[in-house]
């Protein structure tokens, strides 16, 4: 049963990576879901979340998108829709059907390419797939969120007389206005709207002379806003008829409520499964912003991690353009524990966090940034104490939280653990404090739970050193400017290189003496030998480093150079067979001269014929004569060949005997005899014509822009005029 603490989230800072997933969603629930993210339980589950994230990012890269999956919420809609009698509003339909309909889309487009998608898709099959719920809304209502007037007889007649008696309004309205206007009663503003209602703006001196309701004045009270006599009347007939629409329209919402109220718990797996998908596609959103994969999980127990990034470093460090050093770390039942040690702010506590925040990302259904080659398996706990943890409400100093927290860890180590401890043994005197971290450690390592610790002491690094499957580690620096290069090194314990760092931040020297005669030879010295092994190291690599771009150098150099001579090869065996071929020619030619000349002295035929055929015979020599193998191995191929199209040439037969069968087969349609106005086009042609003549076998066919004369024969009927 996996079981991970809040602390752990909070020393790992998990909620960092939730909130930025959480703003990539589309819709408000998905953001509160997002936030909600923690470990899973169950390894089925979480491998199931995993792939269907892993899916949704390749979406990205194939040709099949997944449709949107936007929607608003219906939260309120299902608290009303789940109370007997109750009625939604207009509004609270129209989002229902988007929701079902979204849904029913995406079901259909996982169950289309499930090749694709098999975990979407198996995820999507588990909700039913219904037109039910868009159907009896959309027969109510319309796309613009009104009721539509054939929802019932009723409201189809109460509209009908609402724009007569409109139309009667309307109609005794400009009568009045246009006869008070010329009698002069009316402002230059004529007419306004008073409670919705349409009133005349008659002068103040005039109120009493025009008949009909005041309803209003102006500010000033120069206007007074009086209702027509006549209008009244039908503004009364109006009110009774808007009063009955109403009353209709809420009847026919709340028969509509309970058409829909069966398919309550289908309509709240709908909204479930579209916010389900909206946070899937904000981890594939951030897993691609990221470069985030899925590493091979497996149930060996070892944790590979090659090439890691800690995402809110690498993001950050994106928007400043600044570069993300990677680490490649690895625990294993053979190498369980790493000590890392080295100077403050040399990277430590980001390679121990990289580990856990990747690990719990992992283990939360997230993408990770690393190497497609890396592999880890499943903690049942991630236990952790990074930081000062002093904590004022119990009135603990920080190493008594340090020491409260370890004996937590000591009760729930084991096996399936992975923990994480920055600066182990601080907050109390080095002697006392380094030897009961020793103590931890070596019951850590006992108990064969994996871990990551980064610490100054002394102690811890000679103790990793010397348990068989501890390893130590050191955060590289460069020896000249002992500025952090942020790798990771396995294998050898670092220097803190305390009194170096101090000399560079301007400390005298003469202090910096005067504390190293304070403590033990034997510490300076040991530190002192770290420190050099240390610069060696960093000198090695750099070495190293340059060797290896002088020996890429060199191959490239290497494979041009190979390529250039195997050119000149080339073009000096086509340059000699060029000039052998001339050389021929030439030696032919001043032979044929010669032959010719003596010819013309001698006219002696037979000696010319005898030369010529020397000649030819001397030539023939020279060529190659094919072997009898070579020749029946030719005549092989060839007859085998000339087998292989005569099949091909018999299938292409049978084929065209087979098309001209089926054509026989279907009856040919009788040929409309084409009139003059009917309606043609070219049998090869798209465009429709009208026949405007026919002369001979030639046909004036009209296309309204231009006219066309073609053959009568080429045009095809499309329909006659009635």
């Amino acid at each position: 049963m996996i079981s991970i603490t809040n602390k752990t989230l909070q020393d790992l800072e998990f909620d960092t990576i939730l909130n930025t997933i959480s703003e990539r969603c589309n819709t408000e629930l998905g953001k509160i879901k997002a936030l909600e993210i923690t470990p899973f339980k169950e390894k089925n589950l979480l491998m199931d979340n995993l792939l269907q994230t892993s899916e949704y990012v390749s979406s990205y890269s194939n040709n099949n998108a997944i449709p949107n999956h936007g929607f608003d919420s219906i939260n309120n809609e299902l608290k009303f829709l789940a109370i007997d009698g109750s009625q939604l509003e207009v509004s609270g339909f129209r989002k229902i059907a988007t929701v079902s309909e979204t849904a029913n889309t995406l079901i259909l487009f996982f169950k289309k390419f499930q090749e694709y998608y098999p975990k979407l898709n198996e995820k999507a099959s588990q909700i039913q797939v219904t037109k039910e719920i868009v159907k009896y809304i959309d027969e109510v209502i319309d796309k613009h969120g009104e009721v539509r007037d054939n929802a019932s007889p009723d409201l189809l007649n109460i509209r009908r007389d609402m724009n007569v008696v409109r139309g009667k309004v309307n109609q005794s309205f400009g009568m009045a206005m246009s006869q008070y206007n010329s009698l002069g009663y009316l402002d230059d503003i004529k007419e306004s709207f008073v409670e919705n209602r349409r009133v005349l703006a008659v002068l103040a001196m005039y109120r009493r002379k025009v008949k009909g309701s005041i309803l209003g004045s102006s500010k000033t009270g120069s206007i007074a806003y009086i209702e027509p006599e006549a209008t009244l009347k039908y503004s009364r007939e109006l009110n009774n008829l808007e009063y009955e629409e109403k009353e209709e329209v809420t009847r026919i919402l709340k028969q509509l409520t309970n058409d829909i109220r069966p398919f309550h718990e289908l309509i709240v797996s709908y909204q479930e499964f579209l916010s389900d998908v909206d946070v899937i596609a904000a981890k594939a959103k951030y897993a691609n912003k990221i470069n985030g994969i899925l590493p091979n999980i497996s149930d060996k127990k070892r944790l590979y991690f090659r090439d890691a990034l800690h995402p809110i470093l690498y993001l950050n460090n994106k928007l400043k353009n600044e570069i993300t050093h990677p680490q490649t770390i690895e625990l294993n039942p053979e190498s369980t524990i790493i000590v890392i040690s080295g100077p403050n702010a040399g990277g430590k506590t980001i390679s121990l966090k990289t580990v856990g925040l990747l690990q719990l990302m992992l283990q939360s259904g997230i993408l990770i940034p690393v190497h497609e080659r890396s592999e880890t398996f499943l903690f049942d706990r991630i236990l952790t104490d990074i930081g000062d943890n002093q904590s004022i409400e119990n009135h603990l100093s920080t190493y008594s939280y340090r020491l409260k927290n370890m004996n937590y860890f000591l009760k729930k180590c084991n096996s399936k653990t992975l923990f994480l401890i920055d600066e182990f043994g601080t907050g109390s005197d080095p002697d006392l404090g380094g030897a009961l971290a020793e103590v931890f450690l070596e019951e850590f390592y006992h108990r064969e739970a994996f871990g990551i610790i980064t610490t100054h002491y002394t102690n811890l690094k000679i103790l990793a050193n010397e348990l068989p499957n501890a390893t130590n580690a050191n955060m590289l620096f460069d020896e000249r400017t002992l500025e952090p290069m942020y790798k990771l090194h396995l294998g050898q314990a670092g220097s803190s290189f305390t009194f170096e760092v101090a000399q560079k931040n301007g400390i005298p020297f003469g202090l910096i003496n005067r504390a190293k005669k304070k403590i033990e030879g034997g510490k300076v010295r040991f530190d002192k030998t770290i420190a050099t092994l240390q610069k060696e190291r960093s000198k090695m690599e750099k070495t190293s480093l340059n060797l290896k771009e002088e020996e890429s150098k060199a191959r490239e150099e290497s494979k041009k150079m190979e390529s250039i001579n195997a050119k000149i090869k080339d073009k000096l065996e086509r340059y000699q067979e060029l000039y052998d071929a001339n050389q021929r020619l030439i030696y032919m030619g001043q032979k044929i001269d010669e032959i010719s000349s003596n010819y013309f002295n001698n006219k002696d035929k037979k000696t010319l014929i005898g030369e010529f055929l020397k000649v030819v015979e001397i030539e023939n020599s020279k060529r190659k004569k094919a072997s009898a193998k070579e020749l029946k191995e030719k005549e092989v191929i060839q007859k085998k060949v000339a087998e292989e199209v005569k099949v091909k040439v018999e299938e292409i037969r049978q084929e065209k005997k087979e098309k001209k069968l089926k054509l026989k087969e279907v009856p040919e349609k009788p040929k409309v005899v084409l009139k003059i106005g009917d309606r043609v086009r070219m049998f090869d042609g798209k465009a429709v014509g009208t026949l405007d003549g026919i002369e001979k076998n030639k046909a004036t066919v009209n296309y309204g822009v231009f006219t066309s004369k073609v053959s009568l024969d080429a045009l095809e009927f499309v329909e006659r005029p009635k």
